[in-house]
C-alpha cells in the first residue's frame, strides 16, 4: 500500500506544470527524504479536539457578535493560533499557518459546514512561523515562512500521514537577508497569481528604518511585494513603500493586486490610518517609510523629498486597528451587494489607548474598480472595557460561498453563512 501511495505522489507531483524538482542542495532535516518520497518515521500527530469547555466557551462568545440581517457567525474549527488560511481548489481542505511552528490541516468530511478532523500537517517539517499559505490552481500548496519557501504537491490528497513530499522553493536564508530576520512584521503571505507566479509580501523588521537601511530593503524587496515563479526562479521585486502587509488578493474584475497595510506604531491614537492598497503596474511604491499612512509623514523622514510618483492608498482604515488578512469575495451565497467586494480582517490594536478593531470589515468595489468607503461588517470581540474575546486575523471562502475567519486569541476559525432575511 505504501508504494501505491507513493507512486500516486510521484504521479500527481510531475504532471503538474508547477512542479519544482529538487535542487542538490545541503539537506535540511527530513525535507531531503520528503523530496525523495521516502518515510521519515515521524510518529502520526493526534487530532485537536473539536468539544469540550473551550468550544463551549468560544460559541457562547460569538452570541455577542454583531453582523447584518440575515447572516449567522458559528465556530467551525478549534485551531490553535489560527492564522492565515488556503482553501484547497480540489477537495475543500483548509490548511492554516501561525506564527509559532506549526500548520495545520482542517477537515470537514461529512461536509455539514463544522470541522471534523484538526491536526498537525506535516509534522515531519520543522517550520518556523509558517504563516503564510497559499494555493495554486493546480492543487500545490505554497508555505512562506519567515525566510524559506516550501511546496507542497497534492497536499490535499495526501495530508492524513506524516510524511508528504515536499519540496524547496526557496531555502533558508534565501527569502530575505539572515541579517535582516526578526522577531518582527515577520509574518508572510503569498497568492498565486493570474500569471501562475508566486507573490509574497516581505513585511519589514522596524516601526521606520533607519535610512541607511533603504537601499538593501528596495534591492531585496524587503518592506515590498516580490514574486518569483513557482519554482523559485526569477525573482523579482514587484512593490515598494510598503511598511508590513499581512493580507493580499487579486481582484478577479481585472487582475490586479489589493493588499492591506499596518501604519507606523507611536505617532498617537488616531494618526496615521490603515491602508488597502492597489497596484495596477510593477514597480509603484506606497510611500512608506516617508508616509506613516495615508499622508501622514513619519518623523524620521518629514524632511527628506518624497519620490516621484508614489500611489496613495484606495481606501484608509481606522488607525492601529491592525488590517490584516484579506479577499474579494467571489461566491453567490452572499447578496449582490457583496459580490465583487473586499472582506479583510482587523486584528484589534494594541498601543492605542482606547482599543480598536478586532472585527471583519466590508469594503465595496465601484463600478470604475476603485474602493468605496470601509464598512464594518462583524464586530464584538472588542468589549466595552477593552477585553478582547478574539481577534480576527484572516478570511477565507469555503466551495460553497460561506466567510471563514480565523482568530489566532482564541484558537479557532468561525464560519459566516448567509440565510436571508
Amino acid at each position: 500500500m505504501k508504494s501505491v501511495l507513493l507512486s500516486a505522489v510521484s504521479f500527481v507531483a510531475f504532471a503538474s506544470s508547477s512542479f519544482a524538482q529538487p535542487a542538490t542542495q545541503t539537506p535540511t532535516g527530513n525535507l531531503e527524504k520528503l523530496s525523495s518520497f521516502q518515510s521519515t518515521g515521524t510518529a502520526e500527530p493526534r487530532p485537536i479536539p473539536q468539544e469540550g469547555r473551550r468550544a463551549d466557551a468560544i460559541r457562547k462568545n460569538l452570541e455577542k457578535i454583531q453582523l447584518p440581517a440575515g447572516f449567522k457567525i458559528e465556530l467551525y474549527a478549534i485551531v490553535p493560533d489560527a492564522r492565515h488560511m488556503a482553501v484547497g481548489p480540489n477537495a475543500g481542505v483548509v490548511f492554516v499557518g501561525t506564527r509559532k511552528s506549526n500548520v495545520y490541516a482542517v477537515t470537514d468530511r461529512d461536509k455539514d459546514r463544522v470541522a471534523d478532523e484538526v491536526k498537525q500537517f506535516a509534522p515531519s517539517v520543522a517550520f518556523k512561523i509558517p504563516n503564510g499559505v497559499c494555493f495554486s490552481r493546480d492543487g500545490v500548496l505554497y508555505v512562506a515562512e519567515q525566510n524559506r519557501v516550501l511546496q507542497f504537491p497534492a497536499a490535499e490528497f495526501f495530508y492524513e500521514g506524516p510524511d508528504v513530499a515536499a519540496f524547496v522553493v526557496a531555502k533558508q536564508g534565501d527569502l530575505i537577508p539572515p541579517t535582516e530576520e526578526s522577531f518582527n512584521h515577520t509574518a508572510r503571505v503569498c497568492r498565486i497569481g493570474p500569471d501562475n507566479k508566486l507573490y509574497i509580501a516581505l513585511g519589514q523588521p522596524f516601526n521606520v528604518p533607519a535610512k541607511d537601511k533603504l537601499d538593501l530593503y528596495k534591492r531585496t524587496g524587503i518592506g515590498g511585494i516580490i514574486r518569483m515563479d513557482q519554482d523559485g526562479k526569477n525573482r523579482e521585486v514587484y512593490a515598494t513603500g510598503i511598511r508590513n502587509s499581512v493580507g493580499m488578493d487579486f481582484n478577479p474584475a481585472d487582475k490586479s493586486l489589493w493588499f492591506t497595510d499596518n501604519q507606523v506604531d507611536g505617532m498617537g491614537d488616531d494618526k496615521p490610518p490603515g491602508e488597502i492598497n492597489r497596484i495596477a503596474d510593477m514597480g509603484q511604491n506606497f510611500g512608506f517609510p516617508y508616509y506613516g499612512g495615508g499622508t501622514v509623514r513619519t518623523v524620521e523622514y518629514k524632511d527628506d523629498p518624497v519620490p516621484a510618483g508614489v500611489i496613495g492608498p484606495q481606501a484608509e482604515m481606522d488607525p492601529h486597528a491592525a488590517d490584516l488578512g484579506m479577499m474579494f469575495y467571489t461566491g453567490r451565497m452572499f447578496p449582490q451587494t457583496y459580490q465583487g467586494g473586499i472582506f479583510s480582517a482587523q486584528h484589534g490594536s494594541w498601543n492605542r489607548t482606547k482599543p480598536i478593531g478586532a472585527r471583519v470589515m466590508f469594503t465595496p468595489i465601484k463600478q470604475d474598480g476603485t474602493a468605496d468607503k470601509p464598512q464594518v461588517f462583524a464586530e464584538g470581540w472588542l468589549t466595552e472595557n477593552g477585553e478582547y474575546l478574539g481577534r480576527p486575523t484572516d478570511v477565507a471562502m469555503l466551495p460553497d460561498g460561506s466567510l471563514l475567519v480565523s482568530d489566532d486569541t482564541a484558537g479557532a476559525i468561525y464560519r459566516i453563512s448567509y440565510e436571508g432575511r
